[in-house]
């Protein structure tokens, strides 16, 4: 297809020949238990890397706001401390969530045998009560 453009400009351009792209193939990644923990093991030590970086800023802010007292330098510092805030909190979320990805444990139940609990219906609690009684 010629472009009108060309024809304005007087440029001939020779035929593009459009090459076939090979086909795009995604292959799947099994996720391993090694890696999710591996992978939990990083986000969490980048986050309490965070945080111990910006507890040092949030400091230093703090004490050029206190030697400026610029309302400005202020604002940045309640910033930085609602920021320090809400890495700490996403530290909580994260461990709340590798919590919830471990497969639980059968709880162990130890049963006191001092009450008895019959499950059934009560026709079935019935019989057995007379068949007790008969014998």
């Amino acid at each position: 297809m010629k472009n009108p453009i060309d024809d304005i400009f007087g440029i001939e351009r020779e035929e593009e020949i459009e090459q076939e792209k090979p086909p795009i193939v995604l292959q799947k990644v099994e996720e391993t238990d090694d890696q999710a923990i591996q992978d939990f093991e990083m986000a969490r030590q980048n986050i309490i890397d965070t945080i111990e970086e910006s507890k040092e800023v949030v400091a230093e802010m703090i004490n050029v706001a206190k030697l400026s007292q610029h309302p400005r330098a202020y604002e940045v510092a309640a910033n930085m401390i609602k920021n320090l805030s809400d890495v700490t909190e996403k530290l909580m979320i994260l461990q709340k969530q590798q919590h919830d990805l471990k497969p639980k444990e059968a709880t162990q139940t130890n049963i006191n045998v001092d009450k008895a609990v019959f499950v059934g219906s009560t026709t079935e609690l019935l019989k057995k009560l007379k068949n007790e009684s008969a014998s």
